[in-house]
């Protein structure tokens, strides 16, 4: 996986036009209920934030992109369990981490709407609650206020992590 992210981070920092795709890419992965479970994406978005004090990308169209990529990730996947209810657990890869389904549902029925926010910054609640959030029919305009919002912290604060460590390397390295 080390060389996935770094194979990425090195693409992006010599192709820096392609910043803003491959970040829309990436989060949309990451929010979706099936791939995310496959494919996480979060270490290349830390990787890319690093990128982007010291190569000169600029912030605001990547950040804008990683949060418009996780919120249509989660809108997807609240289509999909809202689509598809009591099937979705049967189908690959869910059916084979059976337990992720049944967290995110207890995790949306304790929380409600706030569950949107606070599942997405903890792994396989980032993929599981929006799909149980459409399983169980949780109102659609909370759910996608909730969704956009966090889906733009959460990609701030991705970005900004990785943006403080390239600094904070940069300078080491010039310090050492």
């Amino acid at each position: 996986m080390d060389d996935y992210v770094r194979a990425l981070a090195d693409f992006v920092r010599d192709n820096q036009a392609w910043a803003v795709p491959i970040v829309l890419l990436l989060a949309f992965g990451e929010s979706l209920a099936f791939i995310s479970l496959l494919v996480p994406a979060w270490g290349a978005l830390v990787a890319i934030g690093a990128l982007i004090g010291v190569s000169g990308i600029s912030f605001w169209p990547v950040w804008v992109a990683g949060g418009l990529g996780a919120a249509l990730g989660d809108w997807v996947s609240y289509w999909f369990g809202y689509r598809y209810k009591e099937h979705v657990a049967e189908m690959w890869p869910l059916s084979r981490y059976p337990e992720i389904l049944p967290r995110g549902e207890a995790f949306v029925k304790k929380w409600g709407v706030p569950s949107i926010f606070i599942g997405r910054f903890f792994g396989p609640l980032r993929a599981s609650v929006p799909l149980a959030a459409g399983i169980f029919e949780m109102s659609y305009w909370p759910f996608q206020i909730a969704n956009f919002i966090s889906a733009l912290i959460w990609s701030a604060v991705l970005l900004l992590v990785g943006d403080v460590m390239g600094k904070l390397a940069e300078w080491l390295w010039r310090v050492a």
